[in-house]
C-alpha cells in the first residue's frame, strides 16, 4: 500500500536557516566594524571643540560640533581665535609641509618605478655571468630589518653633507628596493619573448625594446608598485624624522609628531591634531579612487598569452 501525504493548500516550505553564512556575515561586519572605527573617532574628534571634548570623552558623535581645527590647520584661523575655541594656538605650516611630502614621495616613486624598472628587465632578460646567485644574494636585502641599516645610512648622509636636505631624505631609497626589483621581474618572465624578438628585428635596440614594448604592456604592476611605494612613503616618519628636522624641508608626518609635542597646556591639541591627520590621509584617497580599481583590474584581466 502506498501512502501519500497530502499538503494543505497555500502552505509553502520554509526556507532553512544557514547558520554558517549568518555567521559568516557576522564575522565579517565585526571586522569591518573594528577597522572603521578607529577612522570615525579621528573625524569625530577633528569636529570637536578641545574644551567640550575633554569634559565629554564617551560621545560617540562630534561634541560641539566646529569645523575650527581644520580652519587652523589650514592657516585660516588667527592664534586669538584658536586660543578662543580651546585649541592650543600653535600654528602648524600645513601646506608648506605638504608640499615637503609631495616632492619627497613623488621623487622616490619616479626613482624606483624607473631604475627598479632596469633592474628587473636585466634580471629576467639578460645573459650575464653569475645573474642568478647575483639576483638571489639581492633578495637576501628582504630579510634584513630597515632598523638594521638606519645607523650606516645616517653615518653616510652625514658625512655628505646632507642633513636637512631633499637628497639626504630621497637618496637611501630612489634607486631602488630588493621587494621593487622582485615585483617587477617576476612580471618581466611573464612577457612573450615573440614580442620582443619582432622588435629587435624591426631594427630596435635593447634599450628601445624595454622603453617602447616591454613597459607600454605593464602598466598593471607598475602602477600597483607606484600606489604600494607612494604609501610607504606618504607615511614614513623615522628616516625623515632624523636627517629632515629643518623646517624647509619638513614633511607632514614628521611635522604633525612635533604639532603634537608643542603644546603648552599639557593636554595634547587633540582636535587640531586629527584634522591634520585626515587632511593628511586625502591623498591617499584619492589615489586608491583614481587607480587603485584600475591597477586591480589591469592585473586581473590583462597579460600577454
Amino acid at each position: 500500500m502506498t501512502t501519500q501525504t497530502a499538503t494543505m493548500p497555500g502552505s509553502a516550505a520554509r526556507p532553512k536557516l544557514k547558520w554558517g553564512r549568518i555567521a559568516a556575515w557576522s564575522v565579517m561586519i565585526l571586522l569591518i566594524f573594528i577597522t572603521l572605527f578607529p577612522f570615525w573617532w579621528v573625524v569625530r574628534t577633528s569636529l570637536s571643540t578641545q574644551k567640550l571634548l575633554l569634559s565629554n570623552t564617551t560621545s560617540l558623535l562630534p561634541v560641539g560640533f566646529t569645523t575650527d581645527n581644520f580652519a587652523r590647520v589650514l592657516g585660516l584661523l588667527s592664534t586669538e581665535e584658536a586660543v578662543a575655541a580651546g585649541g592650543s594656538g600653535q600654528a602648524i605650516n600645513f601646506l608648506q609641509f605638504l608640499r615637503n611630502s609631495f616632492i619627497v614621495t613623488t621623487l622616490l616613486v619616479l626613482g624606483q618605478i624607473f631604475f627598479s624598472s632596469l633592474a628587473a628587465y636585466a634580471f629576467a632578460r639578460l645573459q650575464f655571468p653569475l645573474r642568478d646567485k647575483i639576483f638571489f644574494i639581492y633578495l637576501t636585502a628582504l630579510m634584513v630589518p630597515g632598523i638594521v641599516t638606519l645607523i650606516p645610512n645616517f653615518i653616510l648622509i652625514r658625512n655628505l653633507g646632507w642633513l636637512d636636505t631633499f637628497q639626504g631624505i630621497i637618496a637611501p631609497k630612489f634607486l631602488m628596493t630588493p621587494f621593487a626589483v622582485f615585483f617587477l621581474r617576476q612580471f618581466f618572465l611573464t612577457v612573450n619573448r615573440e614580442v620582443e624578438e619582432a622588435a629587435k628585428i624591426d631594427g630596435a635596440s635593447l634599450f628601445g625594446v624595454f622603453w617602447r614594448v616591454v613597459l607600454p604592456i605593464s602598466i598593471a604592476p607598475l602602477t600597483t608598485l607606484a600606489i604600494l611605494t607612494f604609501l610607504t612613503e606618504w607615511n614614513d616618519y623615522l628616516w625623515p624624522f632624523l636627517v629632515g628636522k629643518d623646517e624647509s624641508v619638513r614633511v607632514l608626518t614628521v611635522a604633525l609628531g612635533i604639532f603634537r609635542s608643542q603644546t603648552p597646556q599639557g593636554a595634547p591639541d587633540w582636535g587640531g591634531l586629527m584634522a591634520g591627520a585626515i587632511v593628511t590621509m586625502i591623498p591617499t584617497l584619492i589615489l586608491f579612487g583614481l587607480a587603485g580599481r584600475k591597477a586591480i583590474d589591469s592585473i586581473q584581466f590583462s597579460g600577454i598569452k
